[in-house]
């Protein structure tokens, strides 16, 4: 868990501080609102759509490997985006390259700590995606020390992504050697499983890859499979317009580039204490009225937008959306779980984070293209307050998650897959 904890960390950090960049790549490359938000846009569209191929890769190869690539690419990404000179490199270092790596650490090492909890997975999830929460209270303030060190401007830009890059790569290259794919890889349990239950064999090659197919062919076929789909969309593209322009809509009503920054760093702090809670809070009571309460509080803290300009409404704001937020996406994973149960979900929750990539990426084109043409940010605001409010209707249309909807898929398996034998090695990959 801790492991998975610090990849999560430091794969998404830098991701997450995006707000940070916008203001400073528009000043630094004399590029538009909209030019930089559709180089966002592409990076979540590329990351919400290899999502589905992340968690196949993550169920068939197994997470190690998967990771592995994606510490690889990450560093690739980084480096590469420090080195740009024209807005199609942006797009194609920094929307593409970088991104696959995100649609890696996001979906498949999700799917794999699920495994590890059979009681307390709330507990286990808040950690993994705390983790996630806390990533830009260290990257915000390193980006903007490496800026100001290295004199600002391009050259200040290019070390942020430099630095940061081929050292968080190389932590999360060397973490991966400590993750395993599942319990039964050491020889142990799901935490709270009994210990009358039989260790099960690691799930790999054309094992894993009947137990997917038949299992996400089931999961199709049920209405959550593609609501969840849906809301993760209106979810995130109504937080990414805040996400992605929050420190330029405060530095457009004159507030400065440090108490900017500061108001999105205010914003995640609290979004980590959220992320840690609510998913703890999901598993206990349910998923459904715990997302459907966070994406609430993505929605009223909105009107406050339209009538800030000192400081504090900003940090106000900042301190009323982080409690939807954080909470809105760290309830996914207990709810798969509360609706598949131990079925393999990584294409699924790949799936859902297509749905998550698609949504960022709208929000965060749509937002700098209504900037564009508006001259301010009021129509950008009123989006992201509507797409978050589709969200809400959309959980309440979710079945109850006191009972599981597919609990026996496994009788739709070929009759040699549920006991064929899979070897079990302690260092497996």
């Amino acid at each position: 868990m801790t492991v998975g904890a610090v990849m999560r960390l430091f794969s998404s950090s830098f991701r997450s501080s995006s707000s940070i960049l916008i203001p400073r790549l528009v000043d630094a490359f004399g590029w538009s609102y909209g030019a930089v938000g559709l180089g966002f846009a592409i990076q979540w569209i590329v990351s919400g759509m290899f999502g589905p191929t992340a968690g196949w890769l993550g169920d068939r190869y197994g997470v190690r490997w998967t990771m592995r690539l994606g510490a690889v690419l990450f560093i690739v990404g980084m480096v590469l985006t420090g080195m740009m000179r024209e807005l199609w490199q942006f797009y194609l270092f920094f929307g593409v390259i970088l991104s696959i790596s995100m649609g890696i650490f996001q979906v498949p090492l999700t799917a794999a700590v699920t495994l590890w909890f059979r009681k307390h997975l709330g507990v286990g999830m808040g950690l993994l995606q705390g983790s996630q929460g806390i990533g830009p209270l260290i990257a915000v303030p390193m980006m903007l020390l490496i800026i100001y060190l290295f004199g600002g401007g391009i050259d200040g830009l290019r070390a942020a992504f430099w630095i940061p890059g081929i050292l968080g790569g190389a932590v999360i290259l060397g973490m991966v050697q400590f993750f395993y794919n599942e319990p039964a890889a050491i020889g142990v349990r799901p935490l709270g499983a009994p210990q009358s239950e039989p260790i099960k064999a690691v799930q790999t090659g054309k094992v894993a890859k009947v137990r997917t197919q038949v299992f996400l062919k089931q999961a199709q076929r049920t209405g959550a499979f593609w609501n969840l789909i849906g809301i993760h969309f209106w979810g995130c593209a109504g937080h990414a317009i805040i996400l992605v322009y929050l420190v330029a809509m405060a530095e457009d009503e004159g507030v400065s580039a440090g108490l900017a920054a500061g108001a999105f760093v205010t914003l995640s702090v609290t979004s980590s204490i959220t992320r840690f809670a609510v998913p703890v809070i999901a598993d206990r009571m349910g998923s459904k009225p715990a997302m459907a309460g966070c994406f609430f509080l993505q929605v009223a803290p909105i009107f406050l937008l339209f009538i800030a300009h000192d400081p504090w409404q900003f940090y106000l704001f900042a301190v009323l959306f982080g409690i939807g937020f954080g909470g809105e996406m760290s309830a996914f994973p207990i709810i798969n779980r509360q609706y598949y149960g131990s079925g393999p979900i990584g294409t699924t929750y790949g799936y859902q984070m297509m749905g998550a990539g698609v949504g960022m990426a709208a929000g965060a084109l749509i937002g700098g293209q209504l900037r564009d043409i508006t001259g301010n940010f009021d129509a950008t605001m009123g989006l992201s307050l509507v797409l978050s409010l589709i969200g809400v209707f959309s959980i309440m249309m979710l079945p109850t998650t006191k009972k599981e909807l597919l609990p026996n898929w496994e009788d739709q398996l070929p009759e040699a897959s549920p006991s064929e034998p899979a070897h079990v090695h302690a260092g497996d990959d």
